[in-house]
């Protein structure tokens, strides 16, 4: 679970969480009416990329904020394929 935090709190993460936000809220206005609840859904990602912030990791018991979560995280270790 720490390689996929990681991963989410990279500057990666962020921009992939910025690109499915955005993908979800462009498809949901492009379905009009019934794709509301797809573009208000969009909002979570979208937010939490461009706030840096990482929901999952209050589920470990790991901070919310991006910076801090990389502090306690630390770098990707070098033998991380076990």
């Amino acid at each position: 679970m720490d390689n996929v935090l990681r991963l989410i709190a990279s500057p990666g993460g962020r921009a992939a969480r910025v690109a499915i936000g955005t993908g979800l809220i462009g498809t949901g206005l492009a379905l009009g009416r019934k794709g509301w609840a797809l573009s208000a859904l969009g909002l979570v990602p979208l937010a939490m990329g461009a706030f840096d912030w990482c929901l999952l990791a209050p589920l470990k018991g790991l901070p919310f904020d991006g910076p801090q979560l990389r502090g306690v995280l630390g770098p990707v270790p070098a033998d991380s394929n076990q």
